[in-house]
Formats: C-alpha cells, structure tokens, sequence
C-alpha cells in the first residue's frame, strides 16, 4: 500500500477513501472507529 496523501487514512495507508463523498467518509470513518474500540475492548 502506498502512503496516504489524501489524509482521510486512519493508517496513514492509501485505503482508497479518497474517492469517497464526505457523507460516506464520515460513515466509514465512524465504522472503522468503532471497530478499533471493540478490538481495544478485547
């Protein structure tokens, strides 16, 4: 994966987001949020 230069990568990867409306960004950046808390929480 090549670095991210958008700045939308929660990894600082290019995970493809960059093409994503702002709606659909916020919703997968909440989606990915939410996920990393569950993993936290284990």
């Amino acid at each position: 994966m090549a670095d991210c230069g958008c700045g939308r990568s929660p990894t600082g990867k290019c995970v493809g987001w960059h093409d994503l409306s702002e709606d659909a960004y916020q919703a997968k950046k909440a989606e990915w949020e939410k996920r990393q808390a569950e993993k936290a929480a284990k």
